[in-house]
């Protein structure tokens, strides 16, 4: 995604699918590549990843955990700044209550982003924790302005 102010442009979108027969250490790996492949093609700016929320399965909180990982260290290690949201965050951001539900983030995504065909609902949250990074770069900004001229 693109942003000029409060301007927003779809450039892409996808979801990075593991073999779930493979190891954990395998799927990190073709995680990390797969990242560290698109950041190389992309050359984002900046990067912003959602914050994790702690589920029932343990399991699975540990396994998500490790995969944020992976999405912190990628853009890390190319030296591109990552930003944090809580869920909650990215939900105001882009919807206007932090308890919207799955299909009013995805339909929201989809008005602000035009063009946009999402195909998964991984696809939509990505966007719009990209939407609500944008939107809270874009208000730092403006009061950083406002603080500078009084």
């Amino acid at each position: 995604m693109e942003s000029d102010g409060n301007r927003l442009r779809h450039l892409a979108d996808g979801v990075i699918a593991t073999d779930s027969a493979a190891s954990v250490p395998q799927r990190l790996r073709v995680l990390h590549d797969a990242l560290a492949a698109l950041l190389r093609e992309w050359r984002p700016d900046e990067a912003a990843v959602e914050e994790t929320y702690v589920n029932r399965n343990g399991t699975a909180t540990l396994k998500l955990g490790y995969a944020r990982g992976i999405a912190l260290l990628a853009p890390a290690l190319m030296g591109i700044p990552v930003a944090e949201y809580a869920a909650t965050a990215v939900k105001l951001s882009v919807v206007g209550t932090g308890r919207a539900e799955k299909e009013q983030v995805q339909m929201m995504v989809r008005r602000l982003l035009p063009g946009a065909l999402i195909r998964r609902a991984d696809a939509a949250d990505a966007l719009a924790v990209a939407i609500c990074h944008a939107h809270h770069r874009a208000s730092a900004r403006r009061w950083a302005a406002g603080v500078r001229m009084a």
